[in-house]
């Protein structure tokens, strides 16, 4: 399968990623008034089973369809010759993926495609035309005349709404049989999901050079303070742009921003509209829209910083994949930041992914100081409209930018890669459990970067055990920093083995002897202290001690934690509360107890 693959005359068919959690590609033949917009990554029309129309992709093409099958054709290509939905790596990705992954083309379609991307089918009833003549003189059975009060009485219907009317389930036959007899019709309506912006944009009604129109217009609105403003306002900006343009064409400004300058309400503009003095026109703009404000200089980097950055770039020249192995505080953004500029000045995009989308805020306001509107946000978030703005951006516009989001970021259309940053690549927050497909995003932008022949960089100050097994067996290549940025220190830790300080009675309570002296001496000096402790509840075990017998949650199978605020036992992962027993269930024995320590105990 090559880049550029398009369709060819011998190639009359083309093999469609559907939607559907089915694995396989399906065949469509490509009708030739539609030829020459069908191209590799394309989003097209096409008819699934005998009901049903989906938003497919087109993966490749094939010269016949499958021995002994009939095909269906392709509907409608919904892109541009010259602007396919997907690039070819995309494209290369999804295969991986599904391949890697044990799962369907179509699902990961799903989680790839901003829903606004995808036209669906929506399945309604109706009463034919000619309904009342059928009828006549014709028995239907019970269903058949629940079907028909219900769409006489509520009109066009989706399937699942007339059952839920009816009572009924499973229509299909029923509504085949009333189809069949020219009572009802079946119709597919195609519904598009995404919706263009548009904001009202206020111009003049008249020529601004014109004194008698001017005139006649302050005396129309003079009775009316408010429109009197307004309409000074709107000559007044009118002005301005004559200045900087040396014409009044094209002269516009959005409904919103007059308002707030004029300090009126909209009910003034409304009225100026009825007079003919003013034009209201709507205009579609796209939701990506560029901060403001101006760039800072890049941070200035401390000479730890600058030796590993020397070194994570000597690692690129041999190494596809590098780890930062940096400790907490050692400035690796500011690193990051640098690679960036290097990157971008190349004219190539990057991705840095987090692993949460609350880190996007922070990191943003960072990026945007240096790189201004060069930043892409992106992530599940947005609505789907804005997702689809910011796709359409990517898709058609390859300069350099870099992307900032979470895990569903590698989807994008790249198209000149350069950069792959993975920061906190330890987090198992870059994993998809559920729906399909189950990908870890740090390795998929692993595979994404090689297939657009960029970088990656993976960064952690507690690298995952793989990547750092990979780093020092030279699989990937290995920087590190050892202190933090500025010189400050690490706090000490010291551990304590409560084993021993139990042998030795040193432990009070619940914790030991060096801590509770640690803390009195942090209160003593007017400090505060923090106690972090892992078991929720008081404890964490209950079990009966003649018989061993441990209560567990009916639904999860796991032990229950005790909690003395309440006397209930709890399973922390649905929740179930049961009371804690005065005897054991199991030997009818008073020889129930708690073991371990949680919060409340502590």
């Amino acid at each position: 399968m090559k880049q550029s693959e398009t369709y060819s005359g011998a190639a009359a068919y083309a093999l469609v990623i559907v939607p559907r959690p089915l694995y396989g590609r399906f065949t469509y033949g490509i009708p030739p008034m539609l030829a020459p917009r069908v191209r590799q990554g394309c989003r097209v029309l096409v008819q699934f089973g005998s009901r049903h129309y989906y938003t497919g992709i087109v993966h490749s093409f094939v010269s016949g369809p499958p021995d002994g099958m009939e095909v269906k054709d392709i509907i409608d290509v919904l892109d541009t010759a010259d602007m396919p939905a997907l690039r070819y790596p995309q494209l290369n990705l999804w295969d991986w993926i599904s391949d890697y992954y044990l799962c369907p083309p179509g699902d990961v379609m799903k989680a790839a495609l901003p829903a606004g991307l995808k036209l669906e089918s929506d399945t309604t009833v109706e009463l034919s035309g000619s309904y009342a003549a059928v009828v006549d003189g014709r028995t239907l059975t019970n269903r058949q005349a629940l079907v028909m009060q219900a769409l006489d009485h509520h009109g066009k219907m989706r399937v699942g709404e007339l059952e839920k009317h009816t009572g009924l389930q499973n229509l299909t036959e029923t509504l085949s049989e009333l189809v069949e007899a020219g009572m009802v019709v079946v119709a597919e309506s195609i519904v598009n999901k995404y919706v263009t912006k548009k904001i009202s944009m206020i111009s003049l009604a008249f020529d601004r050079s014109d004194h008698e129109a001017v005139a006649d217009a302050f005396k129309r609105v003079s009775r009316s303070p408010e429109q009197t403003r307004l309409l000074t306002v709107l000559i007044d900006l009118c002005n301005k742009y004559r200045q900087q343009n040396g014409t009044t064409t094209g002269f516009e400004v959005a409904k919103k921003q007059l308002a707030e300058l004029a300090g009126v309400g909209l009910p003034a503009i409304n009225a100026l509209k009825k007079k003919a003095l003013l034009v209201e026109e709507y205009r579609q703009v796209s939701r990506f829209a560029p901060p403001a404000g101006g760039l800072q200089p890049l941070p200035e980097l401390s000479a730890a910083q600058n030796q590993a950055l020397g070194r994570i770039h000597e690692s690129f020249a041999d190494k596809n994949v590098t780890l930062l192995h940096g400790v907490t505080s050692s400035g690796k953004t500011e690193i990051y930041i640098h690679l960036i500029d290097h990157v971008l000045r190349q004219g190539r995009q990057v991705l840095y992914l987090v692993p949460e989308i609350a880190l996007t805020t922070q990191l943003t306001r960072r990026l945007q100081r240096v790189f201004g509107n060069k930043v892409v946000i992106y992530h599940s978030k947005f609505s789907d409209n804005e997702r689809v703005d910011i796709w359409r951006h990517l898709r058609s516009d390859g300069s350099p930018c870099v992307v900032l989001g979470a895990r569903s970021s590698i989807f994008l259309p790249f198209s000149t890669l350069g950069l792959v940053i993975v920061d906190e690549e330890h987090e198992g927050s870059y994993k998809q459990f559920d729906p399909a497909p189950r990908y870890n995003a740090r390795d998929c932008a692993i595979v994404l970067a090689g297939m657009h022949g960029a970088r990656t960089l993976l960064g952690s100050a507690t690298p995952s055990v793989e990547t750092y097994y990979k780093a020092r067996s030279g699989r990937y290549g290995l920087v590190s920093i050892t202190e933090r940025y500025a010189g400050v220190k690490l706090p000490e830790i010291d551990v304590v083995d409560m084993l021993r300080e139990r042998e030795k009675g040193a432990v009070q309570g619940t914790v030991s002897g060096r801590l509770a002296g640690a803390v009195r001496e942090a209160l003593k000096n007017g400090h505060q202290a923090i106690l972090f402790h892992n078991r929720r509840g008081f404890a964490p075990v209950v079990v009966c001690r003649q018989c061993a017998y441990v209560p567990k949650c009916p639904y999860c199978d796991v032990s229950m934690t005790y909690h003395r605020s309440t006397n209930d036992m709890v399973c922390h992962y649905c929740g179930t509360r049961m009371p804690l027993p005065d005897v054991c269930p199991n030997c009818h024995e008073p020889a129930i107890t708690t073991f371990g320590y949680g919060t409340e105990r502590v």
